[in-house]
């Protein structure tokens, strides 16, 4: 019996009309679910916008008015919110309607989420960057992600890590597409912004923190760029830019990339195909499981709920996301901050890019690769290696920072650039791996629905991620310039600043003061704090990553008395 509504305008989208005919080729499927997922897999790099949205109105260089790194790196936590919140809630409407339904409905709000976001940019009114890519494309993103899991999950109940390594590997590969599509639309749409001449012979007035122009026109607001600023952003010479003149490129940016998505997400929602009840595939019969952690037996959704297995995969995929989303989110920036000051000539902005779209590339190639090897190694060891290796790892990247600070040498940016890579590939194999973990704890008769549920666990991550790296690092920030505005001459900071020092939290809130422009006055011989702004970050990441290992060391097989009965399974509608 059909579930669409007779003569519903929309019943050509649900799943009792997208059933496989016989002889239907099963490989069909996953380049829809790629394509689905390498849209909305380009909020992993985020971190491509985050010089453009912090600069719109310095456009060169961060102006008073202009959006804060803090305020924007939240817009990329309230996405990942809504992702999970709509993953947990759309587990059980995708049984219902259907993967196709689901990822129309993506497509709308994921790329209707970027345009609202290109007329937040444009006018300035973050609320509406919150609004549109946050909430609305956050939603588009929990939507897109479910949709292929539970469905590959029945197209290979053969291959079953292999097959959510496939219906996740886009997700994790978007970046690697988007990094430098953004990047090249940023410079497309970009203009540069009106240029006043060098610091030394513009006369330059400080109010309020604010810095003043004097010109035939009256008095104008102005940024004083460095020359890696000014070389960075349109590759211009250091000096005096006008405030407010010039455009960053990024609502156009915003504006193309949705149109783009949403075309792309609705033909892939359109090839979407669910096999008929009781399929198999050919010459396939199921194996007798030989390991306790795997079960032939089905929990209910609500009734996994009510078990600790599911809590403790909870704590896992929460730890071992917290630990990576905020370094994501902030990945451009912190290798420019890290190695930028003592490489300039290797760690360009050109490179810094260059580094997002390669953790996109191992966070997609560890998806695939950890989730078809924990085929043939288990679930719980290809975990116990996420977590063992991956806090040897965190802990590394504090020394290789510091280290390079000290004695700046590529093979310290060569450590700290593999010890990043592995991390990312295991931080994407971890989910990856989680639907079938799930499939071998719970069975697979709600496997999709509990999948929806445990998102709820990314949806924490995203806010204690991001909340985690930016509270730290602002601490670390305000403890450096306070170290270095004590060191440095009163004298050399009112004649570079045109503010007495006792003005210096003014003018650190007004983004005239950082740690960039303190090094210029510094004593000789002084060391830069940059590079170890994110070291406390990475030893809070390692620890939660202990914690995760003992949750999942102490995993263990599901209780008989959380299965279904057979009667109930057999009253209970197939997934």
């Amino acid at each position: 019996m059909s579930n669409a509504a007779p003569g519903g305008a929309f019943g050509f989208l649900r799943k009792d009309h997208i059933v496989a005919k016989p002889g239907f080729n099963r490989w069909k499927v996953p380049p829809a679910s790629i394509a689905i997922h390498l849209c909305i897999g380009s909020v992993y790099a985020w971190s491509v916008f985050n010089p453009a949205l912090t600069r719109q109105f310095g456009i060169v260089a961060p102006a008073a008015d202009d959006w804060s790194l803090s305020s924007v790196v939240w817009v990329f936590s309230v996405a990942i919110v809504c992702l999970g919140l709509a993953a947990a809630f759309a587990g059980k409407w995708l049984e219902k309607v259907g993967p196709r339904m689901v990822g129309v409905v993506a497509a709308f709000l994921w790329g209707g989420g970027f345009l609202i976001g290109a007329a937040g940019i444009a006018t300035h009114q973050l609320w509406l960057l919150y609004l549109g890519y946050g909430v609305l494309g956050g939603f588009g993103l929990g939507l897109g992600y479910v949709s292929p899991v539970s469905t590959l999950l029945r197209w290979f109940p053969d291959r079953r890590g292999m097959a959510t390594g496939m219906a996740i590997m886009g997700f994790g590969g978007g970046a690697m597409i988007a990094a430098p599509v953004k990047g090249w639309l940023l410079s497309l749409y970009s203009q540069a912004p009106e240029y006043l001449g060098a610091a030394d012979v513009v006369n330059i007035v400080t109010e309020g923190g604010r810095r003043f122009a004097e010109t035939a026109g009256g008095q104008v607001e102005v940024v004083v760029a460095s020359a890696q600023q000014a070389m960075d952003a349109f590759g211009g010479e250091a000096g005096v830019y006008v405030v407010g003149t010039g455009n960053t490129g990024a609502a156009a940016t915003f504006l193309t990339l949705g149109i783009v998505y949403f075309a792309v997400m609705i033909v892939a929602a359109f090839s979407y195909r669910v096999p008929p009840e009781g399929w198999v595939p050919e010459g396939w019969t199921p194996k007798a499981e030989t390991s306790k952690m795997v079960t032939r037996n089905h929990v209910h959704i609500d009734q996994a709920l009510k078990t600790p297995q599911f809590w403790q995969l909870w704590v896992m995929l929460c730890f071992n996301v917290t630990a990576g989303i905020g370094v994501i989110g902030v990945a451009k920036t912190m290798m420019s901050e890290i190695y930028g000051t003592t490489m300039p000539l290797i760690v360009t902005a050109a490179f810094a890019s260059t580094y997002v779209l390669m953790i996109s590339v191992f966070n997609m190639v560890g998806r695939f690769f950890w989730a078809s090897t924990s085929d043939y190694i288990g679930r719980k060891n290809t975990y116990h290696c996420f977590f063992v290796l991956g806090t040897l790892l965190y802990l590394s990247i504090p020394f290789f920072a510091t280290a390079g600070a000290a004695n700046p040498s590529v093979i310290y940016l060569v450590g700290f650039y593999v010890a990043t890579m592995i991390i990312f590939s295991m931080y994407g194999g971890g989910f990856a791996t989680i639907p079938a973990y799930l499939a071998d704890m719970f069975g697979t008769m709600h496997v999709g629905g509990i999948h929806g549920r445990l998102l709820t666990a990314w949806s924490t991550a995203g806010v204690l991620g991001p909340l985690a790296i930016t509270s730290l690092r602002e601490m670390s920030v305000g403890r450096a310039i306070a170290d270095l505005s004590a060191k440095v001459s009163p004298e050399a900071f009112a004649e570079k600043f045109g503010a007495p020092l006792a003005q210096i939290d003014q003018l650190v809130a007004a983004k005239t003061v950082t740690i960039a422009r303190l090094m210029e006055i510094a004593p000789e011989g002084t060391v830069d704090p940059t590079p170890s702004l994110y070291n406390t970050t990475m030893y809070c990441m390692a620890a939660l990553l202990v914690m995760a290992f003992f949750a999942n060391l102490f995993l263990r097989p599901v209780g008989d008395h959380h299965h279904h009965r057979e009667d109930e399974r057999a009253a209970a509608p197939a997934e």
